[in-house]
């Protein structure tokens, strides 16, 4: 029997009934089937080759060499507002980052968020940020801006450190303040950028739904009925809301891509190990640091920004085999158009998208042939398991890093989130393990299709956003059905490591829909060149959410 959504007292009675020894065997048994554990057991003996524990992602050829159309970079969509336009008002004289600054901090002071209803930010750091934009304002009066966000207001995902505030990673219980910046935030700040808050995010990352009971988390502001995703809730909202053009967050299980997908914003996870993260409170060989952004010349001025400075304490940063010209890479994709682009579309892995999803998906990639691209089918043998190899490994990872956490501050924990720890202490090294086992088949397969196309398109998301009454803010909620429906297709990009985006490309019952495209380790170029494509034509442009606000007035 498949788990219910469970809030109030039946999933109080699940955590008691996670106590105990055979209660949570009972559990461990549902959950590893759901999760299609069984699955991953059947698998044939050639699917578990010795486990290679390497964090370096598989790279299957060199750089893609269709040809560039130099288009340029793509226009936003009309109602969209970008880093660039902000930078071209700044250095115009129109306004000043002061001013813009001050035009958010008076509107977020109102509480009006429309349908979302709730504040993206959990704390904000006014006085910083007025500090850093009357400097940037400074900059531009004497005509040496720094760059592509310098005076533009970034918003950070609260998991990582700044200076002054807590990093609560959406905890209860952590309070203590930051002494140092994260490198990350570091950077952003040399570089210019005004870091103007956190953002709420799910407790430690373990849910995509964008539900946590321990804030009042922003809703989806296409409907304030249905949830905004996550575990990147409140720096989705932020874009989609405009008081972004671009924000930090981070996925180890798609949560980058499904916040993106569901608040209709663009959102990008790098390569593994191309972004510090020293000062983040998570870990683990999954998790990525990224962009979600209004639009993908966003993307790329983020991506940009922060990678110009390699740390020195995260050595893992430095094996980048395109350091010296990433960043031209990028900027060129975004007019490289895509005739002559390889599209690999696994059709046996989309039969799980809801109809409408998979509508809206369809229609972006006949777009994309129209232009040019060649639509290849491909087998990608063990995506399907997918989700069993990153429930596993995310889930595992997460137990450990949290053993003193659980023992210190059980008290204070989620329903949802102490039931799924104590579910994980029964995991042991033969699971463990043959999930390693079989994420090192799974990378190998995706190796060997990217050696025959360019790109693999897949949707962002199997469902559209759960539906979360007004009434359940603040309500302990566990929803493994829509868990399933959101992480379906999320796992892929990060057990590979691969760099994978997701595009607005249409609305369904109200909502927005996202296309997903991975490309080759250290190719973000590839996936960044469809995606702004997808924008060149309209696609991704979708009406705004109520409520929507312009930085510039």
């Amino acid at each position: 029997m498949k788990t219910p959504r469970l809030h109030g007292a039946a999933l109080r009675a699940v955590r008691r009934l996670s106590e105990t020894a055979l209660g949570v065997r009972a559990l461990r048994a549902s959950a590893l089937s759901e999760f299609g554990f069984d699955a991953l057991q059947a698998l044939p003996v050639e699917a578990r080759p010795v486990a290679q524990v390497a964090v370096r992602p598989l790279q299957a050829s060199g750089p893609r060499t269709w040809a560039d159309a130099e288009l340029g970079a793509p226009a936003p969509g009309p109602s969209r507002r970008t880093a660039a336009q902000l930078v071209a008002a700044f250095a115009a004289k129109r306004t000043t980052p002061s001013a813009v600054l001050s035009r958010l901090l008076a509107h977020l002071q109102r509480g009006q968020h429309g349908d979302a209803t709730h504040s993206p930010f959990v704390v904000l750091d006014e006085e910083g940020a007025r500090r850093a934009a009357e400097v940037s304002t400074q900059r531009y009066r004497e005509g040496r801006p720094l760059g592509a966000l310098d005076g533009v207001p970034v918003p950070v995902k609260d998991h990582f450190d700044m200076v002054g505030l807590p990093t609560r990673g959406g905890t209860a219980y952590l309070q203590g303040v930051a002494t140092e910046d994260a490198f990350l935030v570091g950077t952003l700040r040399r570089q210019g950028a005004v870091v103007v808050g956190k953002t709420h995010l799910t407790e430690w990352g373990m849910t995509p739904t964008g539900h946590n009971p321990h804030f009042l988390m922003p809703r989806n502001p296409y409907r304030g009925d249905r949830a905004a995703g996550g575990s990147s809730t409140g720096s989705a909202v932020a874009v989609a809301l405009g008081y972004a053009t671009v924000a930090v967050g981070s996925d180890g299980g798609g949560s980058i891509r499904i916040p993106s997908a569901l608040n209709g914003v663009f959102g990008l996870k790098p390569t593994f190990l191309r972004i510090s993260r020293t000062g983040d409170i998570f870990g683990g060989t999954v998790g990525h640091t990224g962009p979600l952004a209004q639009g993908t010349q966003d993307l790329v001025d983020f991506l940009a920004g922060v990678t110009s400075e390699l740390d020195p304490e995260d050595v893992l940063t430095r094996d980048q085999p395109d350091a010296g010209n990433a960043v031209e890479s990028w900027r060129r994709a975004l007019g490289r158009g895509v005739k002559g682009c390889r599209v690999g579309v696994p059709r046996s892995e989309w039969r799980d998208a809801a109809p409408a999803i998979q509508q809206a998906c369809e229609e972006a990639l006949r777009a994309l042939e129209k232009e040019g691209a060649q639509l290849v089918d491909v087998e990608l043998p063990g995506a399907a398991n997918a989700l069993a190899m990153g429930a596993l490994t995310i889930g595992c990872e997460a137990r450990g890093n949290l053993d003193d956490d659980l023992r210190t501050h059980k008290r204070a924990m989620s329903d949802d989130l102490v039931v799924q720890l104590r579910i994980l202490e029964t995991v042991g090294a033969r699971e463990y393990f043959l999930a390693q086992r079989t994420r090192t088949w799974l990378r190998r397969n995706v190796a060997r299709a990217l050696a025959e196309v360019d790109v693999l398109a897949l949707p962002s998301t199997a469902c559209l956003a759960p539906t979360y009454s007004r009434k359940e803010d603040r309500v302990h909620i566990s929803d493994t059905p829509a868990l399933l429906g959101l992480c379906r297709y999320a796992f892929l990009a990060n057990l590979t490591g691969l760099p994978a985006g997701s595009v607005p490309v249409g609305m369904a019952e109200g909502l927005p829909v996202g296309l997903q495209l991975l490309g080759d380790a250290w190719d973000e170029a590839s996936v960044l060149a469809v995606m702004a494509h997808l924008e060149r034509l309209g696609v991704a442009h979708l009406p705004p959410p109520p409520g929507r606000f312009d930085l510039l007035g």
